[in-house]
């Protein structure tokens, strides 16, 4: 599967954005220069969640694993071009199965461990999978139950430790079957490798195909950003499904010769301790955990860190004493980054300011040719902004408008949607964020609010949309939407906004909890508040207005301290 226009392809390698790198095509290079170094290792604490002992892989030992289960997979069926739905948490596993997919073409397509039912369904239907691949369980996940929902005829449930497994044990002939499959059915650079899955304004989550090529993009300008070295040991918190992981840490892990060192779900403690015992050199954190690790200084100098150069951030707003704290406390720069599936690819470093207050709340305007940004990431990404009501460009500091984004990291529409607004005639992409043009000259971007709805909790992105259309069926309510407000800890949660039927008792949170439980909802997603209105804010043509709900929900806080 290729999504990107032959001359898309033709362009971005003249101009060297673009090449002939693969997820397998790495892995090979890096089991032949660097076959002792450690590849990836599970968290210390995997028995309790999976059941499982933890694992540790040199690069040997998972080019020989990926080979063995890219057999398994062949031997069920699963060929080129296929598409799996993978529902993993942070193991070994999960990495193993990169390496597989990409070996035999076929197309990965990892969710969250968080989605259920009802998720899945929909992604079902998006892709026509042949295949889902899980657990039997992560904590108190029954990952297999769930997955079972969305098996038919045509979908095989595919459970590790029942129907599948990694090995080491090098088997000549099941290499040889992966060799053979892949002289006979030829995938490159600019083929898909996998679908993530983002939140989008319509309702349920909208597939995002990515190609090698995008990915190693991505990579390159996150290892700019993080100044990654050969041989550098990473900590991964975050799921192993998408932009920050898949593109901050996997394929740069691959490009570099470095280890990946899992974690999950967060436990700070054990955050801390496999930043020691692991000797990790950078990891990326959520902006709440940061903010709680500067508070408890005596915590943090109980352990050794002298391995870590710098700590990432992101999804959310950092604060700029923060960023002041590990600088002086810590000896650490913290970098800001700012991305997301679609490819948007942004980052404030020491390189680029040392004003903490800048690096938490602006970007660089790069792909805009402003020369003392030079880098891989300012030449081989585009971005501009423009005006949300005439479409013309803007230049000016203090001015706000949409961010338009393009070049090597950006994908090339969503999946089984109409992508004919998604593009300006120019081929940009339409990321529906607002930023502010900062300074003078105006070298940076100012996260300024989003034309999108979608709410962002702790990092996970929820469309309000989706949960609307779920709770259209609710007894008691005669209208419902949901919006965003603010929290100290997560950002941003879900509250059910309700308008009660006449001469009707009104339902409680945990009635609306209980309704949207029932029809398969990801927990993550559920409200966490429930206000009730006379009336829903609509514009003229009927649509909700949110960002007046938003505001009623602000009003009604401030009211109540």
């Amino acid at each position: 599967m290729i999504t990107s226009p032959k001359q898309r392809i033709s362009d971005y390698r003249e101009r060297g954005w673009w090449g002939d790198d693969t997820l397998h095509g790495l892995l090979a290079s890096n089991a032949k220069q660097y076959p002792d170094t450690l590849a990836v290792a599970d968290q210390p604490n995997r028995l309790d969640l999976t059941g499982d002992e933890p694992c540790r892989l040199s690069f040997t030992e998972l080019d020989v694993a990926s080979d063995q289960l890219a057999c398994q997979l062949l031997d069920r069926g699963i060929s080129t071009g296929d598409r799996v739905i993978v529902q993993l948490p942070n193991i070994v596993e999960l990495v193993v199965c990169y390496m597989a997919f990409s070996k035999i073409g076929a197309i990965i397509s990892p969710v969250p461990v968080q989605y259920g039912s009802h998720e899945l369904e929909h992604i079902s239907a998006t892709i026509s999978p042949v295949a889902i691949v899980t657990l039997n369980r992560f904590g108190a996940l029954e990952l297999a139950k769930t997955a079972e929902s969305i098996t038919n005829g045509s979908v095989q449930l595919l459970v590790f430790g029942t129907d599948l497994n990694i090995t080491s044990t090098l088997d000549p002939e099941k290499c040889l079957q992966v060799r053979n499959h892949q002289e006979r059915y030829s995938t490159g650079a600019d083929h898909i490798l996998t679908i993530s899955w983002t939140s989008g304004t319509t309702g349920t989550p909208k597939g995002v195909p990515r190609s090698h090529n995008m990915w190693v993009a991505t990579a390159r300008c996150c290892a700019e950003a993080g100044n990654y070295k050969q041989g550098d040991r990473f900590l991964n918190i975050f799921p192993l499904v998408n932009m920050a992981s898949i593109g901050g840490f996997l394929y740069p892990a691959l490009l570099l010769g470095c280890s990946i060192i899992l974690h999950h779900p967060l436990d700070p403690g054990l955050y801390l301790t496999q930043l020691q015992n692991e000797k990790i050199t950078f990891t990326i954190a959520p902006p709440m955990l940061l903010n709680q690790l500067s508070k408890s200084q005596d915590m943090w100098n109980q352990f050794d860190f002298s391995h870590l150069r710098s700590i990432g951030s992101g999804s959310a707003p950092l604060a700029p004493w923060m960023i002041e704290t590990f600088r002086q406390q810590y000896g650490l720069e913290v970098i800001n980054f700012y991305g997301s599936n679609e490819g948007i690819s942004l980052f404030c470093t020491p390189m680029h300011t040392a004003d903490s207050e800048v690096r938490a709340t602006m970007f660089p305007r790069l792909g805009c040719g402003i020369t003392r940004f030079d880098s891989y990431a300012n030449r081989a990404i585009l971005s501009k902004v423009v005006d949300t009501e005439t479409g013309e460009m803007i230049t000016e500091s203090g001015h706000v408008g949409e961010l338009l984004f393009a070049g090597a990291t950006v994908f090339d529409g969503y999946l089984g949607t109409n992508n004919d607004e998604l593009f300006s005639d120019d081929d940009y992409f339409h990321t529906g964020d607002l930023v502010e043009l900062c300074g003078d000259p105006p070298a940076f971007y100012r996260i300024a609010g989003r034309c999108k709805d979608i709410i962002n909790r702790g990092g996970m992105k929820i469309s309000p949309a989706e949960i609307d259309i779920l709770l259209e069926g609710l007894p008691g309510a005669s209208e419902v939407a949901v919006c965003a407000y603010q929290d100290d800890v997560q950002g941003e949660k879900v509250c059910a906004c309700l308008v009660v039927e006449p001469d009707t008792d009104r339902p409680s949170l945990d009635d609306v909890i209980d309704y949207l439980l029932k029809q398969g909802l990801a927990k993550f997603k559920l409200p966490e508040r429930i206000e009730f209105l006379d009336n829903l804010p609509r514009n003229p043509l009927g649509k909700v207005q949110r960002f007046i709900l938003e505001d009623t929900i602000s009003q009604r806080d401030q009211e109540g301290n």
